[in-house]
């Protein structure tokens, strides 16, 4: 084979070389891109399913007018010194608090030592087989306050409080209840049947959560956590203590 016949089939099988990794090139493009879209694609999906979940699980957001503290909250008395009370009412350690302490806030608040403030949140609803308990309750307070009934409904909701890790109460045993407390009306009783205040529960846990607490109940005085020595939940005698030294 002379020398010119060479030259012309190496430069044919060079170009065969070539028009193959072009080839490949392009397919490897399209195969990429196929990826990024189909990635894009459940991305997106994903998102959608994320949002539409969401907003079906939480509702819309109706903050009750009465609230107080960024419409976390609901006040009794108008003292200098700001007591916070963060209460989960399927928690039977808050149960115990309200027994122990509760009474003493409440005069302090009545005679205007102390604004007390009970936030209700929803951190035990795992604790109620599925029936979300603790936010129903919380959003069914939020209905009292609406009415000005918070601490009669608060009160009586301890004094019936279920055991934890059961059903807990049901819409209709609530609605009970609070007419013995004079919640009579059928706003009140549309509000809990509907989930009105379900939304504004899960936020206002999500304020409580972002605030850096963790457990029911959470007690803060001016703004700053009151523990035990141990570490746990304060007695009366400290928060008195406290509240005495805060007002000076």
């Amino acid at each position: 084979m002379s020398k010119k016949n060479r030259d012309a089939n190496r430069a044919e099988r060079a170009r065969k070389i070539v028009e193959q990794q072009r080839a490949a090139e392009r397919r490897r493009k399209v195969t990429l891109w196929t990826s990024v879209t189909v990635v894009l694609v459940l991305v997106i999906a994903g998102l959608a399913g994320y949002y539409t979940l969401n907003s079906k699980d939480k509702g819309t957001l109706v903050t009750p007018s009465v609230a107080v503290d960024d419409g976390t909250g609901f006040a009794v008395g108008t003292g200098s010194v700001v007591v916070d009370v963060y209460e989960d009412f399927m928690c039977p350690i808050c149960n115990q608090f309200e027994s122990a302490s509760g009474s003493t806030l409440k005069d302090l608040a009545t005679a205007n030592t102390i604004t007390l403030r009970y936030h209700p949140v929803a951190i035990l609803d795992g604790a109620s087989n599925g029936t979300e308990y603790s936010t129903r309750t919380a959003g069914a307070a939020a209905a009292a306050a609406q009415e000005g009934k918070f601490t009669e409904f608060h009160d009586v909701l301890y004094a019936n409080q279920p055991e934890e890790n059961s059903d807990g109460l049901t819409n209709a045993k609530i609605i009970e209840l609070a007419k013995s407390v004079g919640l009579t009306s059928d706003t009140f009783a549309d509000a809990v049947n509907a989930g009105t205040y379900k939304a504004w529960a899960t936020h206002v846990t999500d304020v409580f959560s972002d605030r850096g607490y963790t457990g029911t109940p959470t007690i803060v005085v001016n703004g700053k956590q009151l523990e035990s020595s141990s570490g746990g939940v304060p007695d009366t005698a400290l928060i008195t203590e406290t509240i005495t030294e805060a007002a000076g």
